[in-house]
């Protein structure tokens, strides 16, 4: 079993397009570079975490796909592989994964797979930080029945800021029935632009709603192009451009994270 002290985080929206990705990317390099071990895992089929990390595996490379089907749970150290940054590791994903929730279907403890695999690493790690797919499905249940606390990257914009309802109505769910240990550590404004006032209204009922007030980063992570640049060159942009508004926002997040 893992160290106590381990924070086992699933950063997850039921929207897409908030800025999960970058979010699961970024932060976990800028954890890293604060000095935390930091484990990545990758459970969303498009694998978009596994390559804004420049990590290509080979066909036959173990990924979350074997550590969740097949009783692979026990391979999870071997599925660990070294990113291009000090401690910063990654579990990969795999297209194969779309598939899985077929496969899982009739098996007993289906939800606990990925609990279970990352029970055999989670005491080498300070921080593990899960991608989860768009949609709930069992991928994401997964991930929740896995993690200690929730990370929600929040949008500022209508759309984004509604689905948040649903979200924590699911995380409640969760607790109740599968994995009590959860709960909502925060919620990150992303995409956030001073200059148009949906963006400022969106973010002053983030802060002012009564259900999400005290949850409410400081941080917000800017509009900003170098992240999106930094995920088309495989980088977390806290290494691709330090200067950037970009890679400010996540360092700052990550100490507020710590904090």
């Amino acid at each position: 079993m893992g160290k106590k002290n381990t924070r086992i985080v699933a950063i997850a929206n039921e929207k897409g397009g908030v800025g999960k990705t970058a979010t699961v990317v970024n932060l976990g390099a800028a954890l890293a570079l604060a000095g935390k071990k930091v484990l990545i895992v990758d459970m969303d089929p498009q694998h978009n975490t596994t390559s804004g990390l420049g990590v290509d595996t080979p066909d036959d490379a173990l990924s979350v796909y074997d550590l969740i089907t097949n009783g692979g749970a026990t391979k999870a150290k071997a599925a660990v592989c070294r990113t291009s940054w000090e401690k910063l590791d990654l579990i990969p994903s795999h297209m194969d994964l779309s598939g899985a929730e077929i496969e899982l279907v009739d098996e007993e403890g289906r939800e606990n797979r990925l609990k279970e695999a990352i029970n055999h690493v989670s005491g080498d790690y300070d921080v593990i930080i899960m991608d989860t797919p768009p949609s709930l499905s069992l991928l994401t249940i997964n991930v929740f029945a896995a993690a200690t606390e929730v990370l929600v990257p929040c949008q500022t914009h209508p759309y984004a800021f509604k689905a948040l309802e649903d979200l924590f109505d699911t995380i409640n769910d969760i607790k109740e029935e599968i994995n009590p240990k959860i709960r909502i550590s925060g919620i990150v404004p992303t995409f956030f632009d001073q200059r148009t006032k949906i963006s400022r209204d969106i973010l002053e009922r983030l802060q002012t709603d009564d259900r999400y007030s005290h949850l409410v980063f400081k941080t917000t992570i800017r509009s900003n192009t170098a992240i999106t640049s930094s995920s088309d060159v495989r980088k977390p942009v806290v290494h691709y451009r330090k200067t950037s508004f970009g890679a400010s926002d996540y360092m700052a997040l990550a100490r507020e994270f710590i904090g």
